[in-house]
């Protein structure tokens, strides 16, 4: 995914001379293509990223497109105060570009987790936050977020994620994407967890349980209107995310639904536990942990069913 973006960025820093690119002391090499085409754009801010959000803030305020990158929780949680008064306050057309994001980089420990920063960043007013599925979806969020009038902050994986789509696909910001029809189930996914909630849902109708999968790149502006028509269908919501089950995505739907006169659909919500991991492990461990697996995913459904 991160390869994606630093293509898409170079292209469209190609096509617009105010898309400026500031870095947080990371993507040296993968921005090498960038720096050849807009050199005077781009700015390698160091481990400085609160100060890089600032500079982010006046670009916008004098008319050009800033996007920041670095790894997520270094970009979000030392940024908070930044993000909040400079950008959103502000109402600054900021993209805020976290890599990394959720468990990717467990091998390096907690310091390196970001499964709480989308929680915390959909609190801001005014603040968008995007979840997309894989590098074509970074392509196409990117895009759109570049014309959003607007602070932006999106999540994206690191490296090798498997693509869900076979072509760029059409995303509108504040709008949720159905991928397979079904009844009585639906398993609700935000970012690059996708792939193994399509594997749950193969699981599932191998049982005979046709769930639908709602996908949400966006996860603030929450698409309502997408959930109010699943429920009218499904008892049952499933959301899935590679972030903490509070106050991220699933802590959307839950507020949702706690608004609603009619309390169906149930909600069942599979994501990073409220806790720390206290021992270094490969990403894929992480995600076991957390039960974020295709085959405990469909456990999970049919436990609920």
């Amino acid at each position: 995914m991160r390869n994606a973006f630093a293509e898409e960025i170079t292209r469209l820093a190609g096509e617009d001379e105010k898309v400026v690119l500031l870095s947080g002391d990371i993507g040296n090499r993968l921005f090498d293509q960038y720096k050849e085409a807009a050199p005077e754009r781009f700015y390698n801010c160091g481990v400085a990223e609160a100060n890089m959000i600032g500079m982010a803030a006046g670009l916008a305020m004098n008319g050009f497109r800033p996007v920041c990158y670095t790894i997520a929780p270094f970009i979000t949680y030392r940024c908070m105060e930044q993000i909040r008064i400079d950008l959103c306050y502000h109402d600054q057309p900021v993209v805020v570009v976290g890599t990394g994001s959720g468990l990717a980089y467990a091998s390096l420990g907690t310091t390196h987790h970001s499964c709480e920063e989308m929680g915390m960043l959909r609190l801001l007013p005014g603040m968008t936050v995007l979840a997309p599925a894989d590098a074509l979806e970074v392509r196409a969020l990117l895009k759109a977020s570049l014309r959003h009038d607007g602070p932006v902050y999106m999540r994206i994986g690191k490296k090798n994620e498997p693509l869900v789509h076979d072509e760029e696909p059409v995303l509108e910001i504040g709008r949720a994407v159905t991928l397979r029809e079904g009844k009585g189930v639906c398993l609700l996914n935000t970012g690059t967890t996708l792939p193994r909630v399509l594997e749950a849902s193969d699981l599932l109708k191998a049982e005979g349980v046709e769930a639908e999968v709602l996908h949400f790149p966006t996860v603030k502006p929450l698409d309502i209107d997408a959930l109010e028509r699943a429920a009218e269908n499904c008892g049952l919501f499933v959301t899935v995310e590679e972030h903490s089950v509070l106050g991220g995505f699933g802590g959307s739907v839950a507020e949702w639904l706690g608004g609603r006169l009619d309390k169906r659909p149930r909600l069942e919500r599979v994501g990073a536990a409220d806790e720390f991991i206290h021992e270094t492990c490969e990403q894929e461990t992480a995600m076991e942990k957390f039960g974020l697996t295709g085959r405990a995913i469909a456990e999970r459904v049919k436990a609920a069913v």
